[in-house]
């Protein structure tokens, strides 16, 4: 089968090509798990994160890609609820133990043996992948597999980071960074929280101008303060200095949710600025979003199905991976960057 391979930690921006086009076997399921033909895969800025060595340490060579949608061709003999021809999204989390505290409450995401789609094991930048089948979720049908796989990552990790930003309708929430997450959560906030009025920060214009078309009540830049303070904010950049930006426009007993795997190094002064009376004081917290849980994937499905929400794409092929990677590491963004390989 065709795939895209990652063998060594690099930076994009200094080497646009870091995956290798290559043929490899199709892998074959084990007993509880299901083989996928794959039709298409989101790409994520957490494909950058372990490009760049930012999560811990991918398994060498991999096949990354985390969004993924498409048919299941077979299954194991204790796989048991899926059958070939089912239609199914494999999202970042690919495997947890089931047994430790966390997994019993619904929290596998923070199993101490969690598993990464696409980093600890191979992901969807290919034609096939396996998966354990209680990881792979059925896709409703009133969306197209090219519209499902970003909805299996940005979409889901989005519904978490709201769930954990506690907003109530009626309140303000501002939204730093506007690219495949944030968009999505800027839609279910019009659907689930009609009188939430929502705040963009964004270094784009083009990010700005469309944060404005689907509702924002205010887009700026991300050095600029929020014309009101705000309940809660959502940060999705990979940089420190909205973390600094973020603290300064909560209001009083805000919170800030940090959706990011890692945060980069190069603006890691921008922390010495953190001034207590000016960012920490009046009771502000800071809650940090960790991998995604099985119950985030299967409710905002459920959710995005029910108020049809749908995301902006940019499609691309299988062999164009690098290229989608390069224009997402340089913030050509709007929406979510899909490859097309089915």
């Amino acid at each position: 089968m065709k795939a895209m391979l990652l063998d060594t930690i690099c930076n994009v921006a200094r080497n646009p090509e870091p995956l290798k086009p290559a043929d490899v076997d199709i892998p074959v399921p084990s007993d509880a798990e299901v083989l996928i033909k794959i039709s298409a895969c989101g790409v994520c800025h957490t494909e950058l994160d372990e490009i760049e060595g930012r999560t811990p340490p991918p398994k060498l060579p991999v096949i990354p890609g985390h969004q993924v949608t498409g048919k299941v061709e077979e299954a194991g003999k204790r796989a048991l609820k899926l059958k070939a021809g089912d239609r199914v999204g494999v999202a970042w989390i690919f495997s947890a133990c089931g047994r430790c505290s966390m997994c019993l409450k619904g929290d596998e995401n923070l199993c101490p043996d969690f598993m990464a789609t696409g980093r600890d094991a191979d992901g969807g930048y290919a034609e096939y992948m396996t998966v354990p089948e209680s990881y792979a979720f059925p896709i409703p049908d009133s969306f197209s597999d090219i519209e499902a796989a970003p909805l299996l990552c940005a979409g889901a990790i989005g519904y978490r980071s709201l769930r954990l930003a506690d907003i109530e309708n009626g309140q303000r929430l501002g939204l730093t960074g506007f690219g495949a997450s944030a968009h999505l959560v800027l839609k279910m906030v019009r659907h689930e929280l009609p009188d939430v009025d929502v705040f963009v920060f964004a270094r784009n214009p083009g990010q700005k101008e469309f944060a404005l078309e689907l509702g924002a009540v205010w887009a700026g830049d991300t050095d600029e303060d929020a014309p009101e303070r705000l309940d809660s904010i959502i940060d999705t950049t990979p940089a420190w200095k909205p973390v600094v930006k973020a603290m300064k426009n909560l209001a009083p007993g805000g919170r800030l949710v940090i959706n990011a795997i890692r945060k980069e190094d190069a603006d890691k002064d921008y922390l010495l600025n953190l001034n207590y009376a000016e960012h920490l004081w009046d009771e502000k917290e800071i809650k940090s979003v960790a991998n995604v849980a099985g119950r985030d994937v299967r409710e905002f499905l459920d959710l995005a199905a029910r108020a049809d929400i749908r995301p902006e794409v940019e499609i691309y092929s299988l062999e164009e991976a690098n290229k989608a990677l390069y224009e997402l590491r340089t913030s050509k963004i709007r929406g979510a960057k899909v490859l097309k390989i089915g």
